[in-house]
């Protein structure tokens, strides 16, 4: 155990800080499952889990309050898996490291896990509580939500009766979450066509880092730097002062992640190295200049590689600059609706190589339906345009805000109670599974809250530390209202 599980309130930070020393990167969860039903059983509590590996807790009502409405507690098993390119650090053995800094938990250049470990955590100490008031429980634990909400979406039909649910997966103290976009993408292969690496030239390895990342829905609003975008925009400007093959150029870990670093080999000719580097290394300048306020950290390598026996030809070299510079990156447009919201966005997510195909993977996301169908099109176009074959990937539904929710009004009535202020109420540019368990359980009330989460998907990623234990009274007081009510 470290210094969290001393933290306040002690029978949350306990469980988290047990958390931390569990594998649960998205699709290796097994060890965090086995975690929830030990708790479930040493408290006697019934569970069972879908072929999907969801787990479902139940626990009875409080004294005098088994007859109330049963009312879901939702959380999700795993992480993204993320760390700086310097750090030594295993996922699937290594505990990850917390450590302490003006009043945020952080790891250790690592993803810290808090999205949406700090929810487990808040469910495990409510399932071992002998003092918190409530009705009857579920405690609903799904699998897979870092890529694709994929456990969510196979829910079995038969594992929930409540009709209230909270979900802890929202990322902002003192905001009460009623709504969130969908989400679709698609995959482009551009087939490669290679040809011999000629005599007299080099082999140069670039490398884009030090970029800031982050979760392409809630901090795409942030106009952070797209490590692939800018490396391939800075290579396309270099391209026109001198000519190169690329024999790769890859980036970017998760579908839901914006790249934090960029890849490439290029091989120049001899003659042309110096005058390639000093431009290349003037490109970067210039976006530095530029992404500067966002990305103070963005820094370029290049070094000398051995020559390979194949690279791109000419022409699959500039259709490959081209249509990563043609892809859309960011916001595309706000709401109409409600103030500050991002209505549509577009994340190149992931770059990579595989059987003589670049295969890009383009995520996008919108809380209008027409609006996600035009920039999936948009998309589509652009890779038809370039030769790329297009697959689109299944998506999920968004969740449309209902303000008359009674459980809103109650977790209204209890954030003015407990923390003393009004929340805002909000929807998220992101995927919630409140979505997907609302089109699969029609009828389900749901409102999703949490602590104060910030830069998450990213080593970067902070939790402050006082607002979980806000969370935790709201998480808390609510429960007992409900059991109150009439």
């Amino acid at each position: 155990m470290t210094f969290v599980s001393d933290l306040e309130p002690k029978e949350l930070w306990l469980h988290f800080d047990k958390i931390l020393t569990i594998p649960r990167g998205s699709k290796n969860e097994k060890a965090m499952a086995d975690y929830v039903l030990e708790v479930a059983d040493k408290h006697g509590l019934k569970s069972k889990q879908d072929a999907a590996s969801n787990i479902v807790v139940s626990k009875p009502g409080t004294a005098g309050n088994e007859s109330k409405p049963t009312t879901i507690l939702q959380s999700h098993l795993d992480m993204v898996n993320e760390k700086n390119t310097d750090v030594e650090h295993d996922f699937t053995k290594d505990p990850i490291k917390p450590r302490q800094e003006q009043g945020y938990l952080y790891a250790t250049g690592t993803t810290l896990g808090s999205d949406n470990g700090i929810g487990v955590a808040a469910a495990l100490s409510i399932m071992a509580s002998n003092s918190i008031e409530h009705g009857p429980m579920e405690f609903l634990f799904t699998v897979d939500e870092e890529t694709g909400l994929t456990g969510a979406s196979n829910l079995g039909s038969d594992m929930l009766q409540g009709k209230q649910l909270i979900n802890m997966d929202t990322e902002e103290e003192g905001s009460l979450y009623v709504g969130c976009a969908g989400g679709a993408g698609l995959n482009l292969k551009l087939p490669l066509n290679y040809i011999s690496t000629p005599a007299d030239s080099k082999a140069l390895g670039i490398k884009l880092q030090g970029l800031r990342g982050g979760h392409s829905g809630v901090d795409i609003h942030l106009q952070r730097g797209n490590a692939v975008k800018l490396l391939a925009r800075a290579l396309n400007a270099a391209y026109k002062n001198s000519k190169f093959h690329l024999t790769g150029l890859t980036g970017g870990n998760m579908h839901n992640a914006i790249p934090r670093e960029a890849f490439a080999t290029v091989i120049v000719s001899s003659a042309e190295k110096d005058a390639f580097t000093q431009s290349l290394h003037d490109q970067i300048k210039a976006l530095q200049a530029e992404f500067k306020p966002a990305e103070p950290d963005m820094n370029l390598a290049i070094s000398d590689e051995n020559s390979p026996h194949k690279i791109f030809d000419e022409a699959t070299t500039q259709k490959v600059l081209n249509l990563l510079n043609a892809l859309p990156h960011g916001v595309i447009s706000m709401s109409y609706d409600i103030p500050d919201l991002v209505e549509t966005s577009s994340n190149l997510a992931t770059v990579k190589i595989d059987n003589g195909e670049m295969v890009i993977h383009v995520s996008n996301r919108s809380s209008v339906d027409s609006a996600m169908a035009g920039i999936q099109e948009r998309v589509t176009s652009i890779g038809l345009i370039s030769g790329a074959k297009v697959e689109e990937v299944e998506g999920y539904p968004g969740w449309k805000p209902d303000l008359d929710s009674h459980v809103l009004k109650i977790s209204k009535e209890v954030h003015q109670d407990v923390l003393g202020k009004e929340p805002a109420i909000k929807a998220v540019h992101a995927g919630l599974e409140c979505g997907i368990i609302g089109e699969k359980y029609p009828g389900m009330d749901m409102v999703s809250l949490g602590p104060q989460i910030e830069f998450p998907h990213s080593p970067d990623e902070r939790i402050r530390i006082e607002s979980v234990e806000d969370f935790y009274k709201l998480l808390t007081g609510i429960l007992q209202r409900l059991a109150k009510d009439d």
